[in-house]
């Protein structure tokens, strides 16, 4: 039935039909993707990477290098040759002496070639080991460009690595064993479905690729996520405000708002039951809001950080305040959903309103002086593009953001997933947390330029120099009690720049907490889990490292330590409030209306 080497099964004659005829399905499927490539809407093309400027000045700077140093590039370029050759003769000498024995392999353990092929084949093993050696090249050349701005040569290091990581063997059917034994398997089936699944991501995203994480039909918004009972109690252009079902006979008096990120929906606190945030919180007594935000369309396109602040933080306090008949209310605000809450209460203080009676920042950047991994994106060409971009469409489509936030980890969330849906043709999982992560929305253009040149860029917030709705803003200003949570490996709002920004803050009462894990894990942690710890140490005026080298490790979830600050900020028992018995008319259940629009509705 087969004709068989010693590490593969190959077709035999009463395979190759079936073969040949999903060989035809492929042809077939190849009509559909040239429809969809053909209605391609594009985007500009320098937010695809830096142009030839930075690419022409690392080659000035390493001939430059050769030429006052030739020996130490020599040095660096006989080594490369000389490790290609040794690999390419033990490899001949493997083959003529031991047969189909692969050479003996040291390259250190990488799970992207965890195929035993990858150590026993000859073929596979060779690719293997010269893609390697071509990487390790590569970085060693990076490291040799010395005369280069830093920032530019951090740029270039960044974008060697995708490079590296694009032209990685896995990536290639040819020189992919995992891909080349399914197709065998599966009579070429796995590549007709992986086509399929090709062009789908390209049909939802209208031409625009973005490897599905998650399998979207194994979840419904408001069905079997996003369920906590709630009602919506307001809704304007921004926003819909969403008051939850009390599960207590008493709550504590004081009400809290949480105000997520706009860049992604609200629910990722409220996934299912035993994660959430939102029902967390709610059993604990608390009356709780939270602002599900509209996903804009170009309508929006002058909508900036002034109207989130007024339009979003300010209308949600009022609504509250009118609701519950409280004078004050406690916020919470999440990544750049906190960097606006930093906003609003230097306005509140300057406006002498007293409306806030604790803040909580979750992952919230608000000193931008080092901008970590975003840097490459963070430079004139990247920002020119997105300006560009938003100035055509009015918005920036959240295609563009997840791509970028995708290619920080892109071997764990762009190729390792295209490898498993496009060449092995696989369904991808049922995952909330990563059906929650494609379920991205679009950013207005007025407010993405402020946020990109004025608060990233110039840094204008911890500057104090930032301007909106007629005051000038500064960290200085916050200084109602406040806790603030940065998460250990977050790669997006790195701890430290977290811990800077908080330091900056005119608050007399502070608690800073570091939880294990990054950006997400780090938050959605429940104690049932009992998965990461977290640090804390009371004295803020240590720099980060001090800080971190002296603090106290606590096993478990910091919930439990923030719902204890909370609640010594949250004022008397009082009895529960339902939804709409102040009577505030409630508009739908939770989770609404705006959290069910996608990105291209």
């Amino acid at each position: 039935m087969t004709t068989k080497t010693k590490d593969i099964d190959l077709p035999g004659d009463e395979m190759l039909g079936k073969f040949t005829e999903n060989l035809k399905k492929v042809e077939e499927l190849t009509a559909r993707l040239q429809n969809v490539m053909a209605h391609h809407q594009g985007h500009n093309k320098a937010l695809d990477g830096p142009d030839g400027t930075l690419f022409g000045k690392a080659i000035q700077s390493y001939w430059a290098e050769a030429a006052h140093n030739p020996a130490k590039v020599f040095e660096h370029q006989m080594a490369y040759w000389s490790e290609t050759m040794k690999h390419f003769v033990a490899a001949q000498h493997a083959l003529t002496a031991k047969g189909m024995a692969a050479p003996e392999d040291a390259s250190p353990k990488d799970r992207r070639f965890s195929n035993p092929l990858w150590d026993s084949h000859p073929y596979f093993n060779f690719v293997k080991q010269q893609y390697l050696i071509n990487a390790q090249a590569l970085r060693q050349a990076v490291d040799d460009v010395t005369d280069m701005d830093e920032t530019e040569k951090g740029r270039l290091a960044y974008f060697t690595r995708q490079i590296i990581d694009m032209m990685a063997p896995t990536n290639f059917l040819a020189t992919n064993p995992d891909a080349i034994e399914r197709a065998i398997e599966t009579e070429g089936q796995s590549l007709v479905q992986g086509l399929e699944n090709l062009i789908k991501d390209l049909e939802a995203g209208n031409g625009e690729l973005v490897v599905k994480l998650a399998d979207d039909k194994a979840f419904e918004i408001g069905g079997n996520i996003g369920t906590t009972p709630g009602k919506v109690v307001f809704r304007n252009r921004l926003m819909e405000l969403i008051q939850y079902t009390p599960t207590t006979d008493t709550v504590f008096k004081t009400p809290l708002i949480i105000f997520p990120p706009w860049i992604n929906k609200f629910y990722i606190l409220d996934l299912k039951a035993q994660n959430s945030l939102v029902k967390w919180i709610t059993d604990q007594g608390y009356t709780l809001f939270i602002v599900s935000w509209v996903n804009p369309d170009a309508s929006l396109r002058d909508v900036g950080m002034e109207d989130y602040i007024q339009e979003g933080y300010l209308e949600a306090i009022a609504q509250v305040k009118a609701i519950t008949h409280e004078e004050k209310v406690n916020v919470t605000g999440y990544c750049i959903a906190g960097t606006t809450l930093a906003l609003t209460l230097s306005l509140l203080k300057q406006r002498k309103d007293t409306s806030i009676k604790s803040a909580t920042f979750f992952t919230a950047l608000t000193d931008f002086s080092d901008q970590g991994e975003f840097a490459p994106f963070l430079t004139n060409d990247f920002i020119d593009g997105v300006e560009a971009e938003v100035a055509e469409k009015g918005i920036l489509p959240s295609m563009i953001m997840a791509r970028t936030f995708s290619f920080l980890r892109s071997n764990d969330l762009v190729y390792g997933p295209a490898i498993k849906s496009y060449m092995m043709g696989e369904t991808p999982p049922a995952f909330d947390l990563l059906y929650w992560n494609g379920d991205g929305a679009n950013l207005p253009a007025k407010m993405v330029v402020q946020y990109l040149r004025g608060l990233c860029q110039e840094n204008t917030l911890a500057k104090g120099t930032i301007e909106l709705l007629g005051h000038r803003l500064n960290l200085g200003d916050v200084d109602v009690p406040l806790c603030a949570i940065a998460c250990e490996t977050d790669h997006i709002a790195a701890w430290k720049d977290c811990y800077r920004g908080v330091q900056q803050m005119g608050a007399k009462e502070k608690q800073f907490i570091l939880t294990q894990s990054g950006h997400i894990a780090g938050i959605v942690n429940p104690p049932s889990k009992n998965k990461y710890g977290h640090y804390t140490n009371d004295d803020l005026q240590l720099d980060f490292n001090d800080w971190r080298q002296e603090a106290s490790f606590s096993q478990g979830s910091w919930w439990p330590r923030w719902e204890k600050w909370l609640r010594n900020r949250s004022g008397v028992q009082v009895p529960a409030r339902v939804p709409g018995d102040s009577g505030q008319a409630t508009l739908c259940d939770a989770p609404g209306t705006y959290v069910k629009r996608k990105a291209n509705d």
